[in-house]
């Protein structure tokens, strides 16, 4: 790179930014829409013309301006990698449509060992991307010192796909690894909270996997830490469509001319906002790049197609590298937006001076630029400010659940529950910046709490079921804590009974302060330890729950604490009517609440048992309130009509989610609600295949 002071290389996988392709000339400016051209026919096999340079004298050479066929990509090379070349390398090319002639481009010599020391390896220049071009012309004048030996213009054909000849077949995942380093993992890479971003896959650009028979090398200790940030240098404008063809150029000068193992980067991302996999070895893997001289072993990285010295990388390729650092880094629970240490693998300096002494811990920014590891340029100076912009452009970070009814749990944990489920979560991301958290169960969401929430609860069927949280920030972007199994089971819990005795009464301020129950208000009563109940170990109580003195039509639901209250009613009233009714429901953190839908109403709670999680007696397990039958819209399963005089309607319960089968339930507890009536009358609710008696249910 331009004005880029190298470091010795090591014996690791390592290179620079300049792996990239600088663009001498490009086809002109963008069609409009235009994207990536992805899809190939398979894989396609580009080619290296080499045309000899003619000495000039000891420190003087060139290739004469000539035709040649097509290429896309150029560089000088010689045949001692440790060689150096003093004076100015320039080149230029002849366009292939108009036939002009391209200013000079000064192409920078790359280290020696960039990507390790490897047999066969060449010196080489940074190369360059042109487009679709018929001529090139090279000098290289003004050293001190006799020329290397072996100078050649090295003319890339990415190929086209279905024009290339056919690749070989790719070796297998981990076939060679050098020593020390992990072999290639046949199992999928970790689960991360934030989405896979689209990537166009190496046979999707046309990778000649032949070209790459050592296989991949994967991070020995099997995390990445860190993402670097990259630009690849190009000067001028390309258009997106020529975005697979450069990054196929890219492989094959990184492989036939540097002598390298394997296209450099992890990712590469263009202008459009279009992700491409890079190096070989797996999108969701812990692959070892060449990307960060030093620093390769513990991070992975993205550079963009472009040079950035001069302009800022557009929002799309931003957002690009925003989704992969989430995706990778969500893969082992670092924040994109946080810091971290990495273990220097040389004694250097990077572009701010800042000094490395191999083998020592140094702090970094999880998302990083090639700078901030090494001296460089990279990723360009309006690129390396907008860093930031990336680091808090993701979803909610770190995202996990910590807890399942009050008991700690780690990511892949199973926990138990008789029904109730409190799920506590957390993420590094400040609240200001998340809009809200959703519960998941099996996938669905079953409840929405806001973005400084630290728990949400609801209940459980019988059976396992996989639990997460969602989040959505501010900006919009969404990621998914790792899931952990939670068994209801209620073979263990019994039921209690006790002489009534009340709990609550709003006209006298028994349990709650005295005052009536206003308009969508909310009133918590403390039940465990109360009046005989236990203080631990109740999961639900029975109660006889009275609305008395109402100012208006209206419904009462007694629900949960900590849980989102449903649209069902477990009592309604009228004005002026005293009612009451039974209600069974869950206790958590010993408290339940009471919501009142319309008016003021007085009400009153008497406790007649609880059930306990252990102990003799009938098991029991709550679902509600959930509404299981409704004749003025259909629910389950019946007409949509009043039940007429003399009626009987039949409910199948067996469709109700979260019930047992029918082998394992006795009885069910139901509010059951008359609306509407047309004359006095009652209701009798009796099992199916029974005589009904006499007795009724509801007056």
């Amino acid at each position: 790179m331009r004005g880029t002071a190298l470091a010795a290389a090591l014996g690791v996988v390592a290179t620079l930014c300049l792996p990239g392709a600088a663009v001498a000339a490009g086809p002109g400016p963008d069609r409009a829409g235009s994207t990536a051209s992805a899809g190939t026919s398979g894989p396609v096999e580009g080619s290296v013309r080499r045309l000899a340079l003619e000495p000039k004298s000891a420190t003087e050479a060139s290739v004469s301006a000539r035709g040649t066929e097509r290429f896309g990509l150029m560089g000088v090379s010689w045949k001692d990698a440790a060689a150096e070349v003093h004076g100015k390398i320039e080149a230029r090319s002849r366009n292939a449509a108009t036939g002009a002639w391209t200013p000079w481009v000064t192409l920078e010599p790359l280290k020696a060992g960039l990507d390790g020391d490897r047999p066969g390896a060449r010196g080489a220049t940074e190369p360059v991307w042109v487009g679709a071009a018929d001529g090139a012309e090279v000098r290289v004048s003004g050293g001190s010192a006799a020329l290397p030996a072996g100078l050649e213009l090295d003319l890339v054909d990415p190929g086209t796909a279905g024009r290339g000849g056919a690749a070989k077949s790719a070796p297998a995942p981990g076939a060679r690894t050098t020593a020390g380093a992990a072999v290639g993992a046949a199992a999928p890479g970790p689960e991360s909270t934030a989405p896979r971003p689209d990537v166009v896959s190496r046979a999707q650009w046309g990778a000649d996997e032949s070209l790459n028979d050592e296989g991949p090398i994967y991070l020995a200790g099997g995390k990445i830490k860190a993402l670097f940030v990259h630009h690849t240098a190009a000067t001028a404008p390309y258009e997106c469509t020529d975005s697979a063809a450069i990054v196929r150029g890219l492989h094959v000068y990184h492989v036939k001319t540097n002598g390298w193992r394997d296209l450099g980067y992890n990712f590469l991302v263009d202008k459009c906002g279009t992700l491409f996999e890079g190096r070989q070895g797996g999108v969701d893997q812990p692959v070892m790049g060449a990307h960060t001289y030093g620093f390769n072993s513990e991070s992975t990285s993205v550079a963009v197609l472009g040079d950035y010295t001069n302009a800022g990388a557009s929002p799309a390729a931003l957002e690009g590298i925003s989704k992969m650092a989430a995706y990778k880094l969500g893969q082992y629970d670092v924040d994109m937006d946080g810091s971290t240490t990495l273990t220097a693998g040389a004694t250097q300096k990077n572009y701010a001076g800042t000094s490395f002494t191999a083998g020592q811990a140094y702090p970094f920014r999880t998302v990083s630029g090639h700078r901030d590891g090494f001296n460089t340029e990279c990723p360009g100076h309006q690129l390396y400010p907008q860093l930031d912009t990336i680091r808090k452009a993701g979803p909610a970070a770190r995202l996990k659940v910590v807890s399942v009814n009050g008991e700690p749990v780690a990511p892949g944990g199973t926990a138990k529950t008789p029904g109730q489920l409190v799920v506590g979560f957390s993420t590094s991301t400040a609240a200001q910046l998340v809009s809200s958290f959703e519960l998941l169960v099996d996938g669905a969401p079953v409840a929405t709490v806001a973005g400084d929430a630290t728990s949400v609860a609801t209940m459980l069927g019988l059976g396992s079921h996989r639990i997460q949280i969602r989040a959505t920030a501010k900006n919009g972007k969404v990621s998914t804590s790792l899931p952990v199994t939670v068994v209801a089971d209620v073979s263990d819990v019994k039921y209690v009974p006790v002489l009534p005795k009340r709990l609550m009464d709003t006209r006298t301020g028994v349990g709650v302060p005295q005052a009536k129950v206003g308009p969508g208000g909310v009133v918590p009563l403390k039940v465990a330890g109360v009046q005989g109940v236990p203080a631990y170990g109740v999961t639900s109580v029975v109660l006889n729950v009275t609305a008395t003195n109402p100012t208006e039509a209206g419904h009462v639901s007694v629900y949960p604490n900590g849980t989102v209250r449903t649209s069902a009613s477990n009592l309604n009233f009228t004005p002026g009517q005293t009612i009451p009714n039974l209600v069974v429901v869950p206790v958590h953190d010993g408290i339940i609440q009471f919501y009142n839908s319309a008016g003021s109403v007085d009400l009153i709670a008497d406790i007649t048992g609880y059930f306990l999680a252990s102990g003799e007696g009938s098991t029991h397990m709550n679902l509600g309130p959930k509404r299981v039958l409704d004749t003025r819209d259909g629910t389950g399963g019946v007409p949509t009509a009043p039940v007429g005089q003399g009626g009987v309607l039949d409910l199948d319960l067996s469709a109700v989610d979260g019930l047992p089968t029918s082998d394992g339930l006795t009885a069910v507890v139901l509010n059951v609600t008359a609306t509407n009536p047309t004359t006095s009358s009652h209701v009798s609710v009796f099992p199916s295949g029974t005589t009904r008696t006499s007795a009724s249910n509801l007056n």
